[in-house]
């Protein structure tokens, strides 16, 4: 507990500097440049995995969602601010345990004038093995008045020493004050990153719900929830809406308006439970009940596991 805790202090400090959020530096995600395309790594530990040894889905589709992004920013200015339209991917069944890695390739922009959308795919792999493919659609747009744009940070930066509590702003310590609760939560033990971002849905009697407050612990830059986690958020409340030996196969989203608002509210409704194969649609809103994502989720019964509700 107290080398989570250490880490987020240190990702609170590499907050400090521009062109990277708070979710990114705490899980370690890292930047490389490659000829053709871009490359995203992370090293898994406590930190970023769930109670089952796995890379969290949040912490997965961020991932896949920095990788899709890098390799259009390749063709574009580094400090380019780019909102995710799209974004799906189908997942191999293999275990997302070991280093990950995340690599994108762009396939360029299509239309024109400022509705424009680069195009990219992406492969995701763990310990080598690839756990998923996928392609995003993104747009790029302006920053918001008054906030300025960094490029990423390479993978050689040197890891930021931890700020003195005593010297951290009212933001930077209501955010360490999130991270404490967490770990003072008994069941975030085995399973910190869920915890940390608030994935905690419910089953319903149609599906599933949950709330994600909004705030640095899982923001961007501009103050949104991060594309990858608002995914990985949709994901947690669909699988929450079906048995526990149903397994996620795929996921594609649709991202409607900014993740804006104190709290954002998910909801699951399952459109079919058969013996084999589910289907969930889940969206998620925020302030004023506006809409901000629309998924759609495939999911398979995990073979041995007989699901008596759709037996």
């Amino acid at each position: 507990m107290k080398a989570l805790r250490k880490r987020a202090l240190s990702a609170i400090a590499a907050n400090r500097e521009p062109g990277f959020h708070f979710a990114g530096n705490f899980c370690g995600v890292a930047f490389h440049r490659e000829a053709g395309g871009s490359k995203v790594t992370l090293d898994p530990g406590p930190h970023c995995v769930d109670s089952d040894g796995q890379v969290n889905w949040g912490v997965t589709a961020m991932v896949a969602d920095m990788a899709l992004a890098a390799s259009i920013r390749a063709g574009l200015d580094p400090s380019t601010r780019l909102a995710t339209v799209s974004m799906s991917l189908q997942f191999t069944g293999a275990p997302r345990v070991g280093p990950m890695v995340g690599r994108g390739t762009a396939e360029g922009f299509f239309g024109g004038g400022d509705s424009r959308q680069g195009l990219a795919r992406v492969t995701v792999e763990c310990g080598g093995k690839p756990v998923a493919f996928g392609h995003g659609a993104f747009m790029a747009l302006e920053p918001p008045p008054g906030i300025a744009l960094f490029p990423l940070p390479g993978p050689n930066r040197p890891a930021a020493a931890a700020i003195p509590e005593a010297e951290l702003t009212s933001e930077e310590l209501e955010l360490l004050r999130h991270v404490d609760a967490t770990l003072d939560h008994g069941p975030a033990k085995d399973d910190f990153i869920r915890h940390l971002f608030g994935f905690q849905p419910r089953r319903t009697r149609t599906g599933a719900t949950g709330t994600l407050r909004n705030g640095s612990h899982v923001a961007n830059r501009v103050g949104h929830v991060q594309g990858g986690i608002l995914m990985g958020f949709a994901a947690a409340t669909a699988q929450a809406a079906l048995p526990h030996n149903w397994a996620l196969a795929g996921i594609t989203s649709c991202f409607v308006s900014p993740g804006q608002g104190a709290v954002l509210r998910a909801s699951s409704r399952v459109l079919h439970h058969g013996l084999m194969t589910s289907v969930v649609q889940t969206e998620i809103t925020g302030a004023n009940r506006r809409r901000i994502l629309e998924t759609v989720t495939t999911h398979s019964r995990i073979v041995g596991n007989r699901d008596p509700e759709s037996a």
